[in-house]
This record gives structure tokens, C-alpha cells and sequence, in this order.
């Protein structure tokens, strides 16, 4: 794979003739709304090097692997239909472009609906899908938010790990609600009773407790609640994530920060995902969602203080547009990956990368004359938070949300890693 970041005078035509590949191959990997219309500084993802192989008499998943130069786990990657232990001469075999190679990571993904028909595109990309099918409150009852059996995974090795939010019905995060779950034990009793007969019922690897806004002296509850969820989980058998907020020490203050030990997650529960997004957000002024200079910030503290074969790093699947000049209590509107760049297209935009947030940007002015900013997510923001995984010894990536189909991710992430599959 290769990344072309697009010039005046360039067409699509050219672009695939330049990499001898087809003009229907870059509309298909990049998503493209108009093939005839690009935007200077555009990045397009180049898929190169995919080959079919027939299988020989002889031959294994193993050694196909070797005599094409790619991991075992790469080429079990590329063919999730097939059984690697029943192949027969005469098979076809996809075998994937040759990559990084930087090693297996767990790659998990959350979806907030369940009815999107795109998820079957991006099952074989993942270890873990997380929907968030229920919401608690403060009597530790379980709610169902959208169909649970939609939003679940079906083939593709993909497990599934229930979220858990303290979502409030009418939005937002109920610090009460967490407050009684932490601190009164009959709800507590009732919150894991709840969620084991939710878990039973099927279809489940294990849970992702996202609870959020928790009052700062129930820090050492919540740390308590989680050693005790976490001991009756595995003892069903059932894998346990946290989701927490992106911390730059231990003292940091704030409703969203205090409560959330990141030392103490470390050494309870099988993997966190740092929330390494939301610098640039929808009340907020424009900037990056998440430029990678304050990740690196986050990260720095959070392997000084968990293991780092316990992190998944959040990465965005969205951008924001800002309505110019910022002001206080105005709201940015939220953009897809690809309905960005196609806003871009259709307003003429040129689009700028900024070095220092790794992250692409353009400003426009509408119809009525106001002018904006939009930051978004591309691939090459994407390489370079993918490349942080191997650089700080990370577990993996965890990506907020998988609503919406961004196939660039995707390509971005399979030239670098394969993914590790625990079903």
C-alpha cells in the first residue's frame, strides 16, 4: 500500500495509470462520492500487490505464507472463509500485499447502532466489537439502548464485548447513577446479577465497563467495584475492558479525569482503551480531534504506570466542521471521514496537513458567507497513530465508532499489522 497525496492537474485516471491500477480500484478503497473531482491535497490510499495463489498438492497455510514473504496471521487475515487446517489442491488463496509487518495486535471497534448494513466490511479487521446494548442507572438495572442481536458480530472470528455506559436516557453521563453502583452494595449486588444473566445469554466474550463523569471521591470505589466485577468475570470465563479518559498524570482534576486510577485499571482488568480523542470536539474551537502530539502526551504517562500490552489506543473514525469565528456555546457539526473529503470536493477546498498534529485540515466559505474549518481523519493521520502501537509497545488500537464505513483505516492498518483473532 501506498499513500499519493493528490496535486493541481491531477485526475484519477492519471493517478491509476502512474501505480498500474485501475481507476474502479481507488474509488473502491477510497471511498470516492465523484471519481472526476479530487482535491488538492487529498490522500489516496493505493492498494498494490494482492494476488490470488491456487493452491499446490503439498502445500500449507504456513508455507504459502513463506514463499510469499508475508505472516502466517496476515494471510489468515486475508481469507476468513477458509479453514487454514482443511486447504486442497486447486484452491484459491488471497494473498495480501506485503507490508510493515510490525507484528499481531488486537484491534477493537464500538458501534452505537446496530442496524448498520456496513459492519460486515469491517468484522475481518477486528479482535473485538463492542456495542453498547444496555445502559445502567442507579437502581443497577440493565436498559437495552438499540436490537442487541444486530449489533452483534456473526462470522468473521470477531468477538463481541458488551459495553456498559452510565448514560442518562435524555444524554449524557449520570455521575449519580455510577454513585450508586460504586457505593451501595444491594445495587451493586443487582448491577451483577443484571449483567451476568445479560452475558448468558449468548453470544458474548466479555464486557467493556465505560462509565464516565465519576465523582472523585469514589475513585477507591470504583477501583473496588472493578477488582470485584473483574474476579466474577473471569471466573465465568469472560474477558474485562475499561474505557478511560486521555489522563496526563495521576493528580489531573476534572469530573471526567479524577476517578479513573489509570495504575489501578493496569493491574485488575485484561485491556484499557484510552479515549486518545476529542481535543478538537463539537463545543469546542477547531483544532485536531486528536493531534498526535497530545496523544504521545497521554501515552507517556500511561506506560509509565500500566502495562503497555494492556492498551488499546483510541483512535477516531470522524471529523468536525466549525462554523468561524469560534464562539463560546456555538456547536461544530460532525462529519464522516469520507463526507469530509467529499465536502472538500465539493467546495472547491484544498486540503493542508498539518505537521505538527498530524492530522488534515481546509477552510471554505459557504453560500451564506460564513467561513469554516473542518478537521478529519486521513491516511496518513492514520499511519501515524497506527505507528505509535509498535513504537510504545501497545496492545493494539481501539477505533470510536465503526457507524460509518472509513475503508482507508482499514487498508491503512493491514499493511502495518495483522490482527489477532481470539475466536
Amino acid at each position: 500500500m501506498e499513500i499519493y497525496v493528490v496535486k493541481s492537474g491531477d485526475t484519477l485516471y492519471a493517478v491509476a495509470r502512474r501505480y498500474s491500477v485501475t481507476v474502479e480500484e481507488l474509488v473502491y478503497a477510497n471511498q470516492l462520492a465523484d471519481p472526476a473531482v479530487l482535491s488538492v491535497g487529498q490522500a489516496l490510499v493505493i492498494p498494490q500487490g494482492q494476488r490470488a495463489h491456487t493452491v499446490r498438492r503439498g502445500q500449507t497455510m504456513y508455507s504459502i505464507a513463506q514463499s510469499y514473504g508475508v505472516s502466517l496471521q496476515r494471510l489468515l487475515a486475508a481469507n476468513p472463509s477458509i479453514d487454514p487446517n482443511r486447504i486442497y489442491p486447486g484452491q484459491s488463496i488471497v494473498i495480501p500485499a506485503a507490508g510493515q509487518d510490525l507484528g499481531e495486535i488486537v484491534v477493537n471497534g464500538y458501534i452505537t447502532d446496530g442496524t448498520d448494513s456496513t459492519l460486515s466490511a469491517q468484522l475481518p479487521y477486528l479482535t473485538f466489537l463492542s456495542p453498547f446494548p444496555y445502559r445502567t442507572d442507579m437502581a443497577g438495572s440493565l436498559t437495552q439502548t438499540f436490537n442487541v442481536n444486530t449489533g452483534l458480530s456473526e462470522g468473521e472470528r470477531t468477538a463481541n464485548l458488551m459495553t456498559i455506559t452510565n448514560l442518562k436516557a435524555q444524554g449524557g453521563f449520570s455521575s449519580d447513577a455510577a454513585h450508586a453502583i460504586l457505593t451501595d452494595q444491594t445495587v451493586q449486588n443487582d448491577f451483577l446479577d443484571n449483567l451476568e444473566a445479560k452475558l448468558a445469554q449468548g453470544g458474548w466474550y466479555g464486557v467493556n465497563i465505560d462509565f464516565e463523569y465519576i465523582y472523585q471521591f469514589d475513585r477507591e470505589s470504583y477501583n473496588q467495584f472493578l477488582a470485584r466485577l473483574t474476579e466474577r468475570m473471569h471466573a465465568l470465563g469472560y474477558l474485562v475492558t475499561t474505557a478511560l479518559a486521555p489522563k496526563l498524570s495521576d493528580s489531573q482534576q476534572g469530573l471526567l479525569y479524577a476517578a479513573h486510577d489509570y495504575a489501578f485499571h493496569g493491574q485488575t482488568v485484561d485491556y484499557v482503551v484510552l479515549m486518545t480523542y476529542e481535543w478538537g470536539y463539537t463545543y469546542g474551537p477547531a483544532m485536531a480531534v486528536a493531534p498526535i502530539d497530545k496523544v504521545r502526551q497521554i501515552l507517556d504517562y500511561a506506560v509509565s504506570v500500566m502495562p503497555s500490552r494492556k492498551i488499546l489506543l483510541g483512535v477516531p473514525n470522524y471529523g468536525y466542521d466549525w462554523t468561524l469565528p469560534f464562539v463560546q456555546g456555538s456547536a461544530a457539526r460532525g462529519l464522516t471521514n469520507v463526507g469530509a473529503v467529499t465536502l472538500a470536493e465539493q467546495v472547491g477546498a484544498a486540503i493542508q496537513f498539518d505537521q505538527t498534529a498530524q492530522s488534515p485540515f481546509f477552510l471554505y466559505t459557504d453560500s451564506g458567507g460564513s467561513q469554516h474549518e473542518v478537521w478529519f481523519e486521513d491516511a496518513r493521520s492514520l499511519q501515524a497513530k497506527y505507528a505509535l502501537v509498535s513504537e510504545y509497545g501497545l496492545a493494539g488500537v481501539s477505533f470510536w465508532s465503526l457507524n460509518s464505513l472509513f475503508r482507508t483505516s482499514f487498508l491503512v492498518l493491514e499493511s502495518m499489522y495483522s490482527v489477532e483473532k481470539v475466536v
